[in-house]
């Protein structure tokens, strides 16, 4: 018989999407198919530290401000179900030669940003998802938006500045974002997802406190003008021949797709297919496809488009390259829309991190 692929699910972490990436966890270890892999949770607590044996992500969900459902009443999801789970200051297991493949649900900075990618580069781990310079690229996203102007992908008009440039020239930066982007603007941190400290600004007066929010996450922050948009979102899978899933569009609940309207209210409402044209969705999945290869992308991404009302201009926002897998999340709904159910499309991912540590192996050793 053989035996089962042992994958280390890879979860919580140091950034502000500590919560959501428990709940990413909790779906892919329900929906992984054990007949053919042995899943084993590794958690990252908030201050860096490795937990590993027993039941980390019960261990993790205690602390969260999104319960997870079912966490504490129901049957472990995975492990020993034991209390017995070891702190670790290193994450010895993943270069001692335990795991098979390596599935990251570490959503944001030390994560998603390339830096879990380079260790496991390093000690020659497959794992799913982007590579190192993807997961940088996409993090960061005035770098991600240079990129896609390179290759023609349209977009919303954007700046970014430093904390310490603000301290600087407060004024003359107002003075810019007015004549440049004009009211209401969103300012949020460059490189944070799940709409982790973003606020919209309505006029100058509102400036400094938006400032100041996304500044707790990054030292670096972007503005971008408000448009009067339809928020479209389609799901990337594969490694050197990608391809696109249908349409999806995102209604919010509140104002515009905050934190709080993506995981804490859950009246936001998807729809799937978006009501758009077949032609719109054409161009949605081949800029889709196109934002993820000039990132150098592989395994999986959420590219997300805004769809301008006045004009019907279809305008990239971001790719993300670790997306939500959490039970309201797009990018598995969009697959199962399109086809391949949950289950499925883990086995797939899975498949296409072995694919591309065996075509890197392959050149290594030519």
């Amino acid at each position: 018989m053989t035996r089962k692929l042992r994958v280390a699910v890879l979860f919580g972490g140091q950034s502000g999407e500590h919560d959501v990436s428990l709940r990413s966890a909790q779906a892919i270890l329900r929906h992984i198919d054990r007949e053919r892999f042995e899943p084993v949770p590794i958690g990252i607590t908030r201050d860096g530290q490795w937990l590993v044996g027993g039941d980390p992500l019960r261990e993790l969900a205690a602390q969260s401000r999104l319960p997870l459902e079912g966490i504490h009443d129901a049957e472990p999801l995975a492990g020993d179900g034991s209390t017995g789970v070891r702190v670790l200051r290193a994450p010895e297991p993943l270069w001692s030669g335990e795991f098979d493949v390596v599935f990251p649900v570490l959503h944001g900075p030390y994560g998603e940003d390339g830096t879990i990618q380079g260790l496991l580069e390093l000690v020659g781990v497959p794992y799913v998802g982007c590579g190192v310079l993807a997961s940088a690229v996409a993090m960061d996203k005035p770098t991600a938006k240079r990129l896609f102007a390179s290759v023609g992908l349209d977009q919303a008009r954007w700046l970014v500045f430093t904390w310490q440039e603000w301290e600087r020239e407060q004024a003359a930066l107002v003075a810019r974002i007015e004549r440049e982007l004009g009211y209401p603007c969103f300012l949020k941190p460059a490189n944070l997802g799940s709409s982790v400290g973003v606020s919209k600004v309505r006029n100058p007066a509102e400036l400094a406190a938006a400032v100041e929010l996304a500044n707790r996450y990054d030292r670096r922050i972007l503005v971008e003008e408000g448009i009067d948009a339809r928020e479209l979102e389609v799901s990337v899978l594969g490694n050197e021949e990608p391809v696109a899933s249908i349409v999806g569009e995102i209604v919010p609940s509140r104002e515009f797709y905050d934190y709080e309207a993506k995981y804490v209210d859950t009246g936001s409402q998807l729809l799937i297919p978006a009501p758009i044209s077949m032609e719109q969705a054409e161009t949605v999945r081949r800029m889709a496809v196109e934002a993820f290869r000039v990132i150098d992308g592989a395994g999986m991404a959420r590219v997300d488009f805004f769809l301008e009302r006045p004009t019907g201009r279809i305008l990239i926002n971001e790719v993300n390259t670790i997306p939500g897998f959490t039970a309201i999340s797009m990018y598995p709904k969009l697959w199962e829309a399109s086809g391949l159910c949950f289950r499925d499309l883990i086995t797939r991912l899975i498949e296409l991190a072995l694919e591309r540590h065996r075509e890197q192996q392959r050149r290594r050793s030519a």
